[in-house]
This record gives structure tokens, C-alpha cells and sequence, in this order.
């Protein structure tokens, strides 16, 4: 197993339990227990995890969002594919909001080379883009996020209503029948919010993990979206709800 793919999989322990043991680790992964605590070592350096004896301890609130830089690295390959459909989505000329997350950085990549006017919600995707030969690049101003790099905010909001997008581009914490389309952070809420409400069609870029994901957050219920682009692995529940609330479905 790559080291990203076993992170990731750490990861996902410690959502089931608030704690990891180097040697049940080690043994699950076929792996020395040296490469585990290398594993360990980087999380607690993303603040994820606290270092204990013989293992770790969660410092991430159940169900609270992980740092940047560990979601970087979940499902790299489909937020790839994802982005690179959600591009192909995106006509030459368009105004184009794209929201802050790791699959909006990825769609900032997946564009850079296009005409278009973007508005993106992060510095990471300000950055990508600062340099594309032929995109107008528009900042919205507000407050950023230490660690995650995105815009909030008062300034944020007015900024983004004061303009009219032909598409915006959404990413989500979770994404469900029940819940509609979610967030962990709360000052987000307000930012997708008036997103949507400024975009002649919205687009959410989620990945299939999503799905089984709900946060703290609501921000709107599926009706309130227009396409959703994920993964094959979507479960097939969430592909029948969102297709009966009116939401196109392109799973790549």
C-alpha cells in the first residue's frame, strides 16, 4: 500500500474510534511499526492527532473536518476525473465561481489554460491561476481561514452578490438526500450560500465519499442544485434522490 493510500486508511480509523494502535496498525497494513509512527508523526503535524504510547489520539471533534493538506490526498485520482469533467462543462467566456475545498483546486488546474473569468474562494486556487495566460482572475476580499486558505466573511458575501456567474462551481463536506449539501465550517455556510444564489446554474463537485457524509452545516437542500459531478462510486440511493429532486448526475 502507498503511504498516502495507508494515511488515508489511518484516516478513516479515526473517524470510527478517537484512538490508533501502532501495532494493530502495523499488523493491518503489513508494514514495519516504524513506518506507522512515521505515518502518526506526519497526522500530528497536520494537528490531526495527538502522539501517545504505543499509538495516537484523534484531536479532530467526531465528525470535524481534517486539514487541507491530509484531504489533499483522499481520492486524488477522482477529484482529478471530476475536475476534468467539470471543465469540459464550462464554456470559453463564461464568469465562473469556484469555491474553496481540494476538488475546486483540482478544477482550478483543470482550467487554468482556458478563456474565462474566475472568482475563486481560496488563495490556493487564487495561486493556481494567478499566472494562466487567459483567465481574468477576480478576488472577492473578506477574511481567510488559517489552514484552509479560504475566503469568509461579511466582505466575501457582499463581493459575491454584487456579481452575476454564469456557473459556480461547489464544493461539500457531505451531500445527502436527507441533508441536502453540507459544510463543517459555518462561516462557509453564508459564502456557498450567496454563491448560489449569484449563479445562472450551479454545479457541486463532490466526490463519492461525500455521500455517506453529513456536517455541521446546512447550506441548501438538492433542489437548489443543477448538476452534480462524482465518482462511479456513488451509491446508488443517492444517485435515485438526486435525480428525482430535478439534479443532472455525471459520475466519471
Amino acid at each position: 500500500m502507498e503511504s498516502s493510500d495507508r494515511v488515508r486508511a489511518i484516516m478513516s480509523a479515526l473517524r470510527a474510534a478517537d484512538s490508533v494502535s501502532v501495532a494493530e496498525l502495523a499488523l493491518e497494513h503489513a508494514v514495519s511499526e516504524m513506518t506507522i509512527r512515521r505515518d502518526l508523526d506526519e497526522l500530528a503535524q497536520q494537528g490531526v492527532v495527538r502522539r501517545v504510547r504505543g499509538g495516537a489520539v484523534s484531536l479532530l471533534l467526531r465528525g470535524e473536518e481534517p486539514p487541507f493538506g491530509v484531504r489533499e490526498r483522499e481520492a486524488v485520482e477522482a477529484k482529478r476525473r471530476i475536475a476534468a469533467e467539470v471543465a469540459s462543462l464550462i464554456a470559453d467566456g463564461e464568469a465562473v465561481l469556484l469555491d474553496s475545498g481540494t476538488t475546486a483546486l483540482e478544477v482550478a488546474r483543470a482550467i487554468r489554460d482556458r478563456r474565462l473569468t474566475v472568482l475563486p474562494l481560496s488563495l490556493q486556487a487564487a495561486h493556481e491561476l494567478a499566472t494562466a495566460p487567459r483567465v481574468r482572475l477576480v478576488l472577492p476580499g473578506g477574511e481567510v481561514r488559517p489552514g484552509e486558505l479560504n475566503f469568509t466573511g461579511p466582505l466575501a458575501e457582499s463581493a459575491i452578490r454584487s456579481l452575476r456567474f454564469d456557473t459556480a462551481v461547489i464544493g461539500c463536506c457531505g451531500l445527502s438526500a436527507g441533508h441536502g449539501l453540507t459544510t463543517h465550517d459555518l462561516a462557509e455556510v453564508a459564502v456557498k450560500q450567496a454563491a448560489i444564489a449569484s449563479a445562472r446554474r450551479v454545479v457541486a463537485a463532490a466526490d463519492s465519499g461525500k455521500f455517506t457524509r453529513t456536517a455541521f452545516g446546512a447550506v441548501c437542500p438538492l433542489d437548489r442544485l443543477d448538476l452534480v459531478v462524482t465518482d462511479s462510486a456513488i451509491p446508488p440511493s443517492e444517485h435515485d434522490a438526486l435525480t428525482a429532486a430535478g439534479v443532472a448526475v455525471r459520475a466519471v
